[in-house]
């Protein structure tokens, strides 16, 4: 545990408190469906109740350019409701809008007094510190400077309790025991450092201070550890050190404030993304029946002939593991040029909603379907270059995840898978239309999902080489709040979302490729300036496998994201 040790620092100087702006969606919220605890304002976690508070009091703020934007502001939660406590303080970078939140929480009410009798028995669930320890100050050791100077304090919590965040003053005084409550061990679960949101250089220190957001460790569908929305610190830390402080967990096993089907339906309505595909779009999205209706075939390793894949899917192999046994493929002849372009109007969204963050936000996952992966373009400085195999595949699976919170039913931001990786966005940083739809642009030839217009580089885009990714609005669009499928959502318990027979098929849907991409890629480097040839061979080398096409893509269950959290 940290002493009460004090680092100190020069150059950070306090800003004026100023009014922040706030962030609001394009349009009200509807009045959802009633339901059992969704949107309800409160979620229970088991023996704890929590409530999110967005509302905050400005406490220190520090800047290292005397540029607002680049500083970064430490908050108190208010308006906490009667009988709540807090567990921390919230920070945010001043650059984007305050929608932050934190989470305040009470011991649930007894429902009976054998619930009352059993809490009796048993710690409480909440306790206040022991005392505080002082783990950083930006003061300079002058008296005189102490006034707006950062204070930054770790609650010592009692034997058998976890400290949720910690708390900063403007001045040296240690803040009351009684403005924090630390939460029984059980209660918890383990946390860990997200991204760095202050990096401050120090006087008299060789490690940096730094500042960071925090997640659960255990994450994903199955995962029950809860943000609190507190933030962690310290001038030192390495990946998979444990932190000073834990989440909570939800030990519900109801999670009654997930949203039910009429509440699903309801958030797809409001929320559904319109996706737009590039202008010059070859390979459009089909739905999965369609595919299937124009003679797809069924491979089996050994056979020499595929089988027709029957319209639902139903001949397909079901369960078990990609094992290179089965595998999908075009129809031969004159309709296997047709099946790659797709059929932009039978195209649908397919829909896996799932728990995240313990249950307090839902992830609604929205697949789409291409028959084919166009090749891909490689960009070098002013040059594009169009590869004639590197990058095509049959049966492209893509996806984007929004993200609800359960306390209230806003859409609190949205993932973009690219490739083999992605990036969650905020929801003040995306563009919307409609109301509180947003946009997703798919890509040309390879359609990973982007929020904003662009020709983005998978590679150095500081040296400006790798493959384009080329993203705009044009005529060819689907608009998911109506055109989807809801496939999936487990949490609703056996048989109440039936799962199509296709899902089940965990092996390729399209089958391995054999060529030789290095002989295509050293013809390119050998036309190229001896002073570029090393950078580009590196970038190839750095690019992902499925780049290449030499194996069919799985389908969406077979994905790691299916039941963890996204890679973002």
């Amino acid at each position: 545990m940290f002493g009460c040790k004090c680092f100190y620092w020069n150059k950070m100087e306090q800003l004026l408190p100023s009014e922040p702006e706030t962030f609001s969606l394009p349009a009200p919220l509807p009045q959802w469906p009633q339901g059992q605890g969704f949107a309800s304002g409160k979620i229970n976690l088991g023996a704890l109740e929590v409530v999110k508070i967005s509302r905050f009091e400005f406490i220190w703020s520090s800047n290292l350019l005397q540029d607002k934007k680049k500083g970064v502001t430490f908050y108190e939660p208010v308006g906490i409701p009667d009988g709540f406590y807090s567990l921390g303080h919230y920070c945010q970078s001043n650059d984007q809008p305050l929608r932050g939140y934190v989470l305040v929480t009470r011991e649930k009410p007894f429902e009976s007094e054998a619930a009352h009798f059993s809490a009796c028995v048993a710690s409480p669930a909440l306790r206040e510190p022991l005392d505080y320890s002082l783990v950083w100050s930006s003061n300079d050791r002058s008296e005189e400077s102490l006034e707006g100077c950062g204070f930054f304090w770790l609650p010592q919590p009692p034997e058998g309790y976890k400290s949720m965040g910690y708390l900063v003053t403007n001045t040296p005084k240690k803040p009351k025991l009684d403005k924090v409550r630390c939460v029984r061990a059980d209660l918890t679960d383990r946390c860990e450092n997200y991204q760095v949101i202050l990096n401050a250089h120090m006087r008299f220190s060789e490690f940096p201070f730094k500042v960071w957001s925090t997640r659960p460790s255990h994450r994903g569908m199955l995962g029950r550890g809860v943000s609190v929305g507190t933030f962690s610190c310290g001038s030192f830390w390495t990946p998979g050190q444990e932190l000073f402080i834990a989440c909570l967990k939800n030990s519900d096993p109801t999670l009654h404030a997930m949203p039910n089907c009429d509440q699903i339906h309801a958030l797809i309505n409001h929320y559904g993304p319109t996706v737009f595909f590039h202008p010059d779009e070859i390979y459009l999205p089909s739905s999965v029946s369609w595919f299937f209706n124009n003679r797809v075939l069924l491979f089996k390793k050994g056979a020499l002939e595929g089988e027709c894949i029957d319209v639902n899917g139903s001949n397909l192999p079901s369960g078990g593991r990609n094992d290179g046994e089965f595998w999908i493929d075009l129809p031969s002849g004159d309709r296997k040029n047709n099946v790659k372009l797709g059929n932009l109007g039978s195209a649908k969204l397919y829909v896996h909603v799932k728990p995240a963050l313990g249950g307090t936000f839902t992830d609604i996952a929205a697949w789409i379907f291409c028959p084919f992966n166009g090749p891909a373009t490689l960009k070098i400085g002013i040059m594009n270059i169009a590869l004639s195999k590197i990058g095509q595949h049959v049966g492209d699976w893509e996806h984007f995840t929004l993200r609800i919170c359960n306390f209230t039913g806003e859409l609190w931001s949205i993932y973009f898978s690219q490739h083999s990786g992605g990036v969650w966005v905020n929801a003040f940083d995306l563009e919307y239309v409609q109301g509180n739809k947003a946009i997703v642009y798919s890509s040309k030839s390879g359609h990973a999902s982007y929020p904003h217009p662009g020709a983005y580089i998978q590679g150095s885009s500081k040296l400006g080489i790798g493959i384009r990714n080329d993203a705009v609005s044009s005529n060819f669009y689907i608009d998911s709040s109506t055109h989807y499928e809801l496939v999936a959502a487990e949490y609703l318990g056996d048989g109440v979302i039936a799962e199509p027979g296709w899902l089940q098929f965990m092996r390729e849907w399209g089958p391995t490729i054999v060529y030789d991409s290095r002989t295509e890629l050293d013809k390119i480097i050998n036309i190229l300036p001896v002073m570029l040839r090393y950078s580009v061979e590196n970038i190839f080398y750095k690019l992902p496998v499925e780049l290449y096409g030499e194996e069919g893509p799985t389908g969406p269950k077979e994905k790691n994201n299916w039941v963890g959290d996204e890679r973002g």
